[in-house]
């Protein structure tokens, strides 16, 4: 046989295989089959090379690679489930020495595994993507000693970038992951533009006697490996030459480009000399440079927008046919005539026109990015440079913007965001924003509190949403970047801020600025302050940042303490021993948290202004006083002697709570017209009460309960006796100090059985009473509302709550739970009302937060807020909405938490147990432009009359200021719970 196959290197697998290698003859239908038996020996594969006929066959100049080990599916390295694709990342690490060789080798490889990983989704593409930013960032090696042509480095760019243009067509969620990919990769080219880099500076060198020195030095090293390198080098020579041959211009535009004498000589064809021209020559030099300059961005910049441009309106641009493109699948001519002025325009100081331009040309080009023909990825990298430009030309211009002149500032912050909406997938957020955007700008008016409020609120939204994709990024990127960074041997630092980096370089970062500027302007006209105080209380303590204040809930602080939390949910219970939260964060004024701030006369502050909060974070662990001044909080350094430490006491320590144990009496099941206090707590007590005392407008939802005992009933049938065993184990564990065993009992109580005897006498109690029976729909049916009924019960265990217990020194144990079962009311708003100003303190003020339909729940964003005088209920809104989520429901039934804890006097108990719905709810993104309370000023007006109309009425019943809860259904006002206001 004159063929032979010679295998160069073999790796572990686990397992006995059989390769068949299939060697074409001089006919091509007629194979050859070699059999290697690898006698069970662990091979991961094979490299190998093929002699025939006299010649080595090879795999585009390297060796053919056959992996034989199985590919792992994505392996989860994180408790949160975020993950990575250990097969890849683990090869990347292998095949970087031969990577590292050259660029045509790196870019054949990563062609390859993009091709092999293709199956593993987006988190296969990020795995690519990172090992790709480490090479851009030079935290890998381009080129170890080895010669390759240009055009063989602009062909494997070309094949590359082929495969990434076919995944942008064909996955459509991953193509903003692949638009980052694409800006770490040159456009490449097929044959004659790689070899242009070596032809032209020939010619260069020839017309202008410069064979020798520095320009030699870059010949060879042109010859030898070309790299987006040569770009700089290229800017450079440009610049020293325009600045009439001074050296000092040469080494500014390296040094600024990172680039030092040390890493000029470290090439495998170094640099060491300067360069030197005949000064006569300058014109001729300034012509060749600027044109070797754009044959160098064709290759390695990809992105640049002068090249792209170049590209796209060049007369080769045609259609697979090579018939000249119009518009189907090209460029239309009004965005032709749209890139022709950015040329034109691209260095104009007067940066607004110019960034018209590159919105219209991105906005004419978004249609046919995802068409399928044969120049679609040089117009994905135009679509790359425009965003680009309009990054750079925006962070440019910031320093000349009048934030004074709103109009100006919206202007800009329209044309960014918009932008952003087209860079990005899935942005169903960012279009609502927009939407409510336009709105806004188109209502302005100057000094008008009410527009700067609105603007607040959707500016304020976006930050939310900027914020939450960040998150996001970190979340799926930076698992690679850890484990693939270590694997290579990246600094930390690089490792660390590798997608913080990644993010600060898009228009999100852009917008964020342009916001963080235009605030403090529309919270002066709005009169708001840099704080919003949601718990006025004069306090002095010792500071201590956290990111989360949920993360230190359980903790005990042996001195008065005040925390600066970045993220506050709304759900925290507040630690013990600290006197003051203040944040950025923006939770509900009536969530539970805020609540209890107030009840444990706490000082809860949300700060506006972030330079504040860094100066405060700067004095960790320093003593502050905190004083309110009208509605904002006067902050002073003070002497840690001045606080008294032994003697220290909280003073929201509740004296005298205790929990009056309730007994079983027998029912498993009460109609509304039944309850009392012995059997069921006040949230149903108060829904008896208010039924035929309000007036026939207000509405009281039907209600059922299942009493005090219940559970302590159902768990000491002989069914659940080894989930009641199970239950008392763990407890004795969490008394003992391992609060993570709280968590075992609420899974524990979720595997309870109902005695036949609960759902007999729930289901007659629910018919007689017109809710309806979830069994009548089928087994599944009641099964979910049976699971809804222990998730209450299980709520009991509820780590905030037994830490709430253990603060107030009240016996967790003795605390009983009913359960409160109401039909959902499928609501267009909801609110919530504080019959006494919970901010300021006074009676004939109510204060209503709503119409956020994730009011109390752990969603980041405000909720419209107004004050109502009681003897006038015209009601001006003091905050818009910047909710992201709506949660909504479809028909169902939701069981309540009404526990002997949730009214007790001195005591914040509310909150902190759970209220299910039977039926999971939707998640809805919120668009606030077309709602009509934003919209219809009238509407707005009579709802906002009526809420506070019906608190109003409902304190008079009960004769002392009320927390209630309700809903708005098609205009008409449902009460449904009502509480003493705490």
């Amino acid at each position: 046989m004159k063929g032979h196959v010679y295998i160069l290197s073999f790796f572990s697998f686990s397992e006995y295989l059989l390769l068949l290698c299939l060697l074409y003859s001089q006919t091509p239908q007629k194979k050859k089959v070699v059999d290697i038996n690898l006698q069970k020996r662990s091979f991961m594969g094979i490299q190998f090379l093929i002699w025939w006929g006299g010649s080595w066959i090879k795999n585009n100049g390297s060796n053919f690679n056959v992996v034989l080990n199985t590919m792992n599916p994505i392996e989860k390295i994180n408790g949160d489930g975020t993950g990575i694709v250990k097969w890849l990342l683990d090869e990347i690490f292998r095949r970087e020495k031969d990577a590292e060789r050259s660029l045509m080798h790196r870019f054949n490889i990563a062609t390859e595994l993009t091709e092999r990983c293709k199956d593993e989704g987006e988190l296969g593409l990020i795995g690519i993507l990172v090992w790709l930013r480490f090479m851009a960032c030079r935290h890998l090696t381009w080129n170890n000693n080895f010669n390759v042509k240009p055009r063989e480095i602009s062909e494997a760019q070309d094949k590359f970038t082929n495969l990434l243009q076919k995944i942008f067509l064909s996955q459509s969620n991953d193509r903003e992951t692949v638009r980052l990919m694409m800006t770490f990769v040159g456009r490449g080219g097929q044959g004659d533009i790689g070899q242009k880099i070596r032809d032209e500076i020939l010619v260069l060198q020839r017309n202008h006697d410069c064979k020798t020195g520095m320009m030699e030095e870059w010949h060879q090293k042109l010859h030898n490996n070309t790299s987006p390198d040569d770009v700089i080098i290229c800017e450079a020579l440009l610049n020293y030459v325009k600045c009439g041959f001074k050296i000092d211009a040469y080494w500014h535009t390296l040094n600024t480009n990172g680039f030092t004498k040390k890493k000029l000589a470290s090439y495998d064809r170094p640099i060491v000399s300067e360069p030197h021209f005949r000064t006569n020559a300058k014109d001729g030099l300034t012509c060749d440079l600027a044109m070797y300059l754009k044959t160098s961005k064709a290759v390695h910049s990809g992105a640049d927008l002068e090249s792209a441009i170049e590209t796209c309106l060049s007369s080769s641009f045609r259609d697979h046919n090579s018939v000249t493109v119009d518009y189907v699948g090209g460029l239309s001519l009004k965005l032709q005539e749209c890139l022709k002025f950015i040329k034109a325009h691209i260095h104009d100081e007067n940066i607004g026109p110019l960034m018209e331009k590159l919105l219209e040309s991105r906005i004419e080009l978004h249609p046919i990015l995802c068409t399928a023909h044969g120049r679609a990825k040089d117009l994905l990298f135009l679509d790359l440079a425009l965003a680009s430009a309009i990054r750079t030309k925006m962070e440019r211009g910031l320093k000349d913007l009048n934030f004074a002149h709103p109009p100006e500032i919206m202007f800009y912050i329209t044309l960014v965001l918009e932008n952003l909406c087209l860079s990005m997938v899935n942005n169903e957020d960012l279009i609502y924003c927009t939407k409510d955007w336009y709105r806004v700008c188109e209502s302005y008016k100057t000094s008008d509190g009410q527009w700067a409020l609105q603007a607040k609120a959707i500016l304020d939204r976006l930050q939310l949403v900027l914020a939450e994709r960040s998150q996001d990024y970190h979340k799926k990127i930076q698992p690679s970047v850890q484990y693939l960074g270590n694997l290579l041997g990246v600094e930390k630092h690089a490792i660390d801020s590798f997608t913080e980096e990644l993010v600060r370089g898009g228009l999100a970062a852009v917008l964020s600025k342009l916001i963080n500027c235009f605030e403090p302007i529309l919270r002066k006209v709005a009169n708001l302050g840099c704080w919003q105080v949601i718990s006025p209380v004069e306090v002095c303590g010792f500071i201590t940042s956290v990111n989360e204040l949920i993360t230190c809930q359980n903790k005990v602080y042996r001195k008065p303490t005040v925390i600066i939390a970045s993220r506050v949910t709304g759900e925290e219970e507040i630690p013990y021993g600290v006197v003051a939260v203040l944040t950025s964060d923006m939770p509900d004024v009536l969530s539970h948290v805020s609540i209890r701030a107030r009840n444990d006369k706490v000082c809860f502050a949300t700060c506006f202004d972030q330079n504040i909060l860094r100066n405060l974070q700067l004095k960790e662990g320093k003593a502050i006083s905190i004083q309110l001044k009208s509605t904002n909080l006067i902050i002073s350094d003070i002497s840690s002697s001045g606080l008294s430490l032994n003697s220290f006491i909280p003073s929201y320590i509740p004296r005298g709570v205790t929990f009056k144990r309730k007994t079983f009496r027998g029912k498993y099941a009460v109609s509304v017209e039944d309850f009392t206090a012995e059997m069921v707590g006040a949230k149903s007590c108060n829904i008896k009460f208010l039924r035929g005392r309000v007036p026939s407008w207000i509405k009281i939802p039907m209600s059922v309960a299942i009493p005090f005992g219940a559970f302590e009933t159902v768990i000491s049938e002989a069914v659940n006796k080894d989930i009641a065993n199970k239950i008392s184990h763990s407890y004795k564990l969490v008394q003992s100090g391992d609060l993570s065993k709280l968590q075992a009992i609420k899974e524990a109580v979720l595997q309870m059985s109902a005695p036949s005897s609960l759902t007999y006498e729930l289901k007659s109690k629910m018919r007689s009473s017109g809710i309806p029976w979830p069994g009548d729909e089928g087994e599944r049916r009641w099964n979910l509302a049976w699971r809804a009924i222990k998730k209450v019960w299980a709520s009991k265990w509820n780590e905030r709550a037994f830490i709430s217990c253990r603060k107030a020194n009240i016996n967790h144990n003795d605390l009983c739970m009913a359960v409160l079962i109401q039909e959902i009311i499928c609501a267009d708003y909801a609110f919530v009302i504080h019959t006494k100003n919970p901010l300021s303190g006074d009676v004939s003020e109510i204060y209503t937060e709503g119409l956020g339909e994730t009011l109390v729940g752990a969603y980041p964003g405000r909720a419209v807020s107004f004050i109502t005088k009681k003897n006038n209920l015209k009601s001006p809104i003091v905050g818009y909405p910047s909710k992201l989520i709506g949660l909504y429901c479809k028909p169902s039934i939701i069981f309540r938490s009404d526990s002997i804890g949730e009214d007790l006097e001195n005591y914040a108990g509310a909150g902190l147990y759970d209220s299910v719905v039977m039926d999971e709810e939707e998640r809805i993104v919120l668009d606030y432009s077309g709602n009509r309370m934003i919209v219809d000023k009238a509407f707005q007006i009579s709802l906002l009359s009526r809420i506070p109309e019906a608190g109003k009425i409902i304190e008079s019943l009960y004769g002392s200021p009320q927390d209630i809860e309700g809903v708005v259904k098609d205009g008409v006002i449902y009460v449904v719970q009502a509480r003493p206001q705490i």
